[in-house]
C-alpha cells in the first residue's frame, strides 16, 4: 500500500529569536529534489521589525504556541504517514514528530542528529528552539509540553552528534553565560542521564555507525524519524551556519563537528536500517545569500 507523505515549509524565526531563519527554510525547501509530494505551507507571522516580546521566560511564546497549533492543524487534517519538515528553528519539530509518535503507537524511534541536546531551558537566553527535544518528552517547557498527546520514550531517542566543548571553548561560553547573566537549573548531561538518553558524539560515529544500529535492534525500532539540525556540521566546513556569522560569531554553545560525507553515510545507513518515516531539517543560515539578498533589496534599479 502507498505511504502518504507530505511535506511542511514552517520558516519559523521566533524559536531563535533571528528573522534570517525564514529564509534559510524557503531557501532549503527550494533546494530539496523536486518530486510529487506536496509541500504545505505553515503560516508564520513574518518579521515586521518589531522585537520580540519576552513572555514568561520566552520570545514570542504567543506567536509560537499559534504556530505550533498550525502546523498541528494541518498535520491533523492531511493524515499523512510521513512528513519532511523544512525549518526554520528547530522548534518546528515538534508537531510533526508528537504526531508521527502518535500515529505509530508511542513506538516511534528518533534519531537527533544536533551537536546539542535541546532538551533544557537556558534562563537569560529565553529562545524556544532550545526546548524541542524536552517538550517531545513531556519535559521542556510545559506550554508547550502539553500539546504532545503521546510522550516520546527517553530509551528510543538517539542523539548523534553531541559536541563537548573543548577546554577554549568552555572558557568562552562560561564567559558569555555570565556577561548575558544566562543560568540553567539543570545541565543537558544531567537530563540524558536521569532519563537514560543513548548518545554518541561526531567523533565516536566516524568510523562507524554501529552503535546507532544496536540501538535500533535492542528496542525492536520499526518506525523512525530523523532530526537534522545542521549545526552538527562542522562551521569550518559548511559556513551556512549560525556558527558561521561573520559578523557574529555564535558562542554560547558548542559548535558542531561532523563533516558533510559522514553526515550523508550516517542518514544513508539509517534508511537501511528501518523505516524512516520522518526527517526535519532546521537551522540553516545561507550568510552569503543573506547578504546578497540584503545587497539586492537597496539597489534602486531593482525597486522601483
Amino acid at each position: 500500500m502507498t505511504q502518504k507523505t507530505i511535506r511542511l515549509l514552517m520558516p519559523q524565526w521566533q524559536g531563535g529569536n533571528n528573522p534570517n531563519y525564514s529564509f534559510g527554510a524557503e531557501l532549503l525547501a527550494w533546494l530539496a529534489p523536486d518530486n510529487d509530494q506536496p509541500l504545505i505551507h505553515v503560516p508564520v507571522q513574518a518579521y515586521d521589525g518589531t522585537p520580540l516580546e519576552k513572555e514568561n521566560g520566552m520570545h514570542g511564546r504567543t506567536q509560537l504556541l499559534e504556530q505550533l497549533k498550525s502546523a498541528q492543524h494541518l498535520i491533523d487534517a492531511h493524515k499523512p504517514d510521513r512528513i519532511v519538515m523544512f525549518g526554520g528553528d528547530c522548534l518546528v519539530e515538534q508537531a510533526p514528530f508528537a504526531y508521527l509518535n502518535e500515529r505509530y503507537g508511542g513506538e516511534l524511534g528518533l534519531i537527533w542528529i544536533d551537536a546539542h541536546s535541546d532538551l533544557v531551558n537556558y534562563v537569560g537566553y529565553d529562545n524556544g528552539h532550545a526546548l524541542p527535544l524536552g517538550n517531545l518528552l513531556g519535559e521542556g517547557d510545559k506550554d508547550f509540553a502539553q500539546h504532545v498527546k503521546v510522550p516520546l520514550k527517553p530509551d528510543h531517542v538517539f542523539i548523534a552528534g553531541l559536541a563537548a566543548p573543548t577546554e577554549q571553548e568552555a572558557e568562552v561560553i562560561s564567559e558569555a553565560f555570565q556577561r548575558l547573566g544566562i543560568t540553567t537549573a539543570e545541565a543537558d548531561t544531567e537530563v540524558i542521564q536521569r532519563l537514560g538518553i543513548r548518545t554518541a558524539s561526531s567523533e565516536e560515529l566516524a568510523n562507524s555507525t554501529e552503535p546507532i544500529k544496536k540501538w535500533i535492534k535492542e528496542h525492536g525500532i520499526k518506525h523512525l524519524a530523523i532530526y537534522l539540525d545542521l549545526d552538527v556540521l562542522d562551521p569550518k566546513a559548511f559556513r551556512s551556519l549560525l556558527f558561521a556569522n561573520p559578523e557574529d560569531p555564535f558562542d554560547l554553545s558548542p559548535a558542531g563537528t561532523m563533516q558533510l560525507p559522514q553526515l550523508l553515510k550516517l542518514l544513508k545507513e539509517l534508511s537501511e536500517e528501518t523505516d524512516v518515516v520522518g526527517l526535519g531539517i532546521t537551522e540553516h543560515m545561507p550568510w552569503d545569500a543573506i547578504y546578497l539578498k540584503n545587497l539586492l533589496g537597496e539597489i534602486p534599479i531593482l525597486n522601483k
